[in-house]
């Protein structure tokens, strides 16, 4: 097992390790050192930076202005950015991860086990918290500030504060008896989801889910964040044997209080100022005429045929043959659903599109600032390339492209993952006129500059290079040839 962990990838390791300190034992200043791919040391392209490469993808390290990362793909990598003190390490993400900003902390395994801590900008204060969970067995909090202090052991007893989308919550016997709160309104569950108990400002309600339940909400006042009194609207809510039967008035002491009722799957119907909808035969005739976006809607049935009109929306929907729809701001288009697939946003800032073949498969997006002209373009073949060219020009094409396509941007895929199979990588930088292409590893490496080129075959048994100080060729790792450069006028 020892002498098997040895030649893979051990032998590879070594073998690079020894190269580089043998030919950079021998070489001079002057020279440069290409052994892809067991050694290979070269500048960035795209910024300012420097990498080096050993045994392939196996390990790696690189300087990127602020940024400074080192990897033993796909096992480990870890990211240093000191301009803004933060950190990460994945351990064969995302099994594993650690990230650090600032004080704040956390660490992650399978996204079961967590630990956080450190103070965060959303805290009062100088308040520090540590927070621990075995998820959904144990949760923990410790304070700097006992009030919020917590600990859950599901099912027989726990208190928790701002988890799970509630600002509190307490529970014995999990679920025989829970108690929650979300900012003013205070549930008591019994035996959850079927027997609750609910009041908050101006608001009582009980339900015998999914027998009956009724809550009403008083018409209340609340000053907003800039010291103006708002009207928080009023409610009535009845259900019997949900979802059959259901009505209710809500936004009572507003300008669009609306009405409400169900009896599924005989009907449906909404009356409001600004919006009626009517549903007969539920989900199978549906008419919607919403005054406030001024467009008027058929759907027969939903979501299949879909049918719109007016200045808010245009739709036209036989699903999944075709549907063509737009509005103010939003385009979306597809044919057999999900071969072809199209998106649309466009604002006064941003104009984004999307076009996708078959979800993953294909799929290429467009991003223009309409304020600078700016543009961003992606390209995603699975599994075969991702193209980018972002908004300053810079642009880069990956071959082999396994998981990039499916989570786009995610740059621990990019640290952890990518150097794997990325067999053919080629970058271009148009400000600076910089170009680079790799394959297998740096099995073949060429750069270019508008004053400098060099290229590196096979280990580095040849390697060129050319620029201001002349020419130079190596062949077997031995100097052949070496002319001095132009003299300057």
């Amino acid at each position: 097992m020892f002498r098997g962990f040895a030649n893979f990838p051990g032998r590879w390791l070594w073998c690079g390790l020894g190269l580089a300190l043998i030919v950079s034992a021998r070489a001079d200043t002057a020279d440069w050192l290409n052994a892809g791919p067991l050694f290979d040391d070269f500048d960035l392209t795209l910024s300012t930076g420097h990498r080096t490469e050993v045994a392939g993808p196996l390990f790696y390290s690189e300087q990127r202005e602020d940024d400074k990362v080192w990897a033993i793909p796909p096992f480990f990598s870890h990211y240093q950015n000191k301009a803004i003190d933060a950190e990460e390490w994945d351990f064969f993400y995302p099994v594993m991860t650690f990230d650090r900003y600032g004080t704040e902390h956390r660490w992650q395994i399978f996204q079961v086990i967590n630990t956080s801590g450190g103070m965060s900008a959303h805290d009062e204060g100088d308040e520090v918290k540590k927070r621990f969970s075995l998820f959904p067995i144990y949760m923990r909090q410790r304070s700097t500030n006992p009030s919020n202090d917590y600990t859950a052991v599901l099912p027989f007893y726990g208190h928790l504060k701002n988890r799970i989308f509630r600002d509190e919550s307490f529970f014995v016997m999990w679920p025989i008896y829970i108690q929650s709160k979300k900012r003013d309104i205070v549930t008591d569950n019994y035996c959850y989801p079927f027997v609750h108990l609910r009041h908050g400002d101006g608001l009582h309600g009980w339900q015998v889910w999914p027998l009956v339940g009724r809550e009403h909400k008083d018409v209340t006042t609340r000053t907003n964040g800039f010291n103006e009194i708002e009207t928080i609207g009023g409610h009535d809510e009845f259900f019997a044997l949900w979802p059959f039967f259901h009505q209710q008035i809500t936004g009572v002491g507003t300008e669009n209080p609306a009405r409400e009722q169900a009896f599924l799957p005989l009907y449906t119907w909404l009356r409001s100022p600004q919006r009626d909808a009517t549903t007969i035969a539920w989900p199978f005739f549906n008419i919607i005429d919403d005054r406030a976006k001024k467009y008027r809607e058929w759907e027969v049935p939903w979501p299949f045929i879909v049918i719109a009109r007016g200045e808010g929306k245009t739709i036209t929907r036989v699903f999944p043959l075709f549907s063509h729809a737009h509005s103010a701001h939003l385009e979306s288009d597809f044919y057999l659903f999900p071969v072809y697939k199209y998106n649309r946003v466009h604002s006064t800032a941003l104009d984004r599109d999307r076009t996708r073949i078959l979800l993953y498969l294909f799929s290429n997006v467009h991003e223009k600032n309409t304020e600078t002209g700016m543009m961003l373009h992606r390209a995603d073949f699975w599994p075969l390339y991702t193209y980018r060219k972002d908004f300053n020009g810079n642009s880069r094409l990956q071959i082999l492209s396994i998981l990039e396509p499916i989570l786009p941007n995610n740059k621990s895929i990019e640290r952890d993952w990518s150097p794997i199979y990325a067999l053919w990588r080629a970058e271009k930088n148009p400000r600076t006129g910089a170009s680079s292409q790799s394959l297998l590893w740096n099995l073949y490496r060429h750069e270019s500059t508008p004053l400098t080129k060099k290229c590196s075959l096979l280990f580095g048994l040849f390697q060129y290079q050319s620029g201001a100080g002349g020419k130079q060729l190596r062949l077997f790792y031995i100097p052949v040839l070496k002319t001095a450069g132009q003299p300057k006028p």
